[in-house]
């Protein structure tokens, strides 16, 4: 016999239908199985319901929170990279000394599968513990056939281990390996694309990433990666300029892309072609924090043109060593005058578009019963403190 609807009342909801909060005072959500079976006004609850009952003691209820950009397994740390970033070093200097995404690439390519487990789960702990139920996990610090495909195996290997949802992201066009230096062409031609070939068919990767910048790779070989994801009909998210402008929002909206990441340098004309794309913004304050950047996204362009904004934690050893969700929605108004609003709403409804989920992000009848419960009094408070964690209770598809 299936298990009886649970009936959440006494609690504030945010819905965050309707381009708000969508808040409903003294509401109720009846949750049956792994979906939600009602959601609305206590009062207006149907007569016909019936299940076991919890009073939530006029808590604020929210859609369990998306963090929709992450690189949150690899082996290793570089916190020595960030002494000497501190003490004046270059990244040039960083990288000679043996640092940078060659000291991650050398650590997990000498991890097993289960080693990047274990690195990675007490990450992933600290972001569930911030009411996180779906996590996007990108490869990329594999950087050869062998090694990408562990490291989306082990991302797969998460939700098997922990209660949560994940989507995963081949990113074999994250960098050239040093073997492959001033050979990009090349690495795609032998390595890159072999390997999303083999991840596809292995259904390891739910969608294919690149990083479209002057450090990685040119817009023309993006679109070569991209051709081929197309065909094994995968959709493309891309990161877009992060340090410069080489046109990739624009080359990411003419592939529909599900997302465009970071967007420091982007231009009206990248803005109008994601916004006819539909292609979502990832606004990542941790890298632009960390790295110590001055060239803000530009938000306010953003939001007049009306595309939408996620917000993720962009989790990785190098650039964002964050796992803090909360930190990042924080970090997404002080440092680049996102409202609280827009920040909550980035990182449910508009991340869970960014991952091209339309199950989730929301409180609305059946959709996936992923709820956040907050010892808070508006849903204001999740942006506006900082090293608190009001976190009560999350579900997880129905489950507490």
């Amino acid at each position: 016999m299936a298990d009886e609807p649970l009936i959440l009342t006494g609690c504030r909801m945010a819905t965050m239908d309707g381009g708000g909060y969508g808040l409903v005072e003294d509401a109720a959500i009846v949750l049956s199985g792994p979906r939600i079976l009602w959601a609305g006004p206590r009062a207006a609850l149907p007569a016909g319901i019936a299940g076991t009952r919890r009073n939530l003691g006029g808590r604020l209820v929210t859609p369990a929170l998306i963090d929709c950009h992450t690189h949150v397994v690899h082996a290793g740390h570089r916190a020595k990279e960030f002494e000497m970033r501190l003490a004046g070093a270059s990244y040039e200097e960083i990288a000679r000394a043996g640092g940078g995404i060659v000291s991650t690439v050398a650590a997990t390519r000498a991890a097993s599968e289960d080693d990047l487990l274990r690195e990675t789960l007490p990450r992933i702990d600290a972001m569930l513990a911030e009411g996180v139920a779906t996590i996007e996990i990108k490869s990329g610090y594999g950087l050869d056939i062998t090694t990408e495909l562990r490291m989306l195996r082990a991302a797969r290997a998460v939700a098997q281990k922990r209660r949560v949802s994940v989507r995963t992201s081949f990113l074999g066009a994250h960098a050239v390996p040093p073997d492959y230096a001033g050979r990009a062409d090349a690495y795609l031609d032998e390595v890159c694309l072999p390997a999303l070939t083999a991840a596809h068919a292995e259904g390891l990767a739910d969608a294919v990433d690149g990083f479209c910048e002057g450090i990685a790779f040119s817009p023309a070989q993006i679109a070569r990666l991209f051709d081929h994801a197309r065909s094994l009909r995968l959709p493309t998210r891309l990161h877009a300029e992060q340090l410069s402008n080489l046109g990739g929002a624009a080359l990411a909206a003419r592939y529909r892309s599900l997302s465009a990441d970071h967007l420091e340098y982007l231009d009206a004309e990248g803005i109008a072609a994601m916004k006819a794309a539909g292609t979502v913004a990832v606004i990542l304050p941790g890298a632009f924090y960390t790295l110590r950047e001055t060239q803000a996204p530009p938000v306010a362009a953003l939001r007049a043109a009306g595309v939408p904004m996620a917000v993720a934690t962009d989790m990785n050893p190098g650039s964002s060593p964050m796992c803090s969700l909360l930190l990042a929605m924080n970090m997404a108004c002080t440092l680049f005058r996102m409202t609280p609003a827009e920040a909550l709403a980035g990182v449910t409804v508009h991340a869970a578009r960014a991952l091209g989920l339309s199950d989730r992000g929301r409180i609305a009848a059946g959709l996936r019963a992923d709820l956040a419960v907050w010892d808070a009094e508006t849903p204001a408070e999740l942006a506006y403190r900082i090293g608190v964690n009001p976190l009560h209770a999350r579900y997880a598809g129905g489950r507490p």
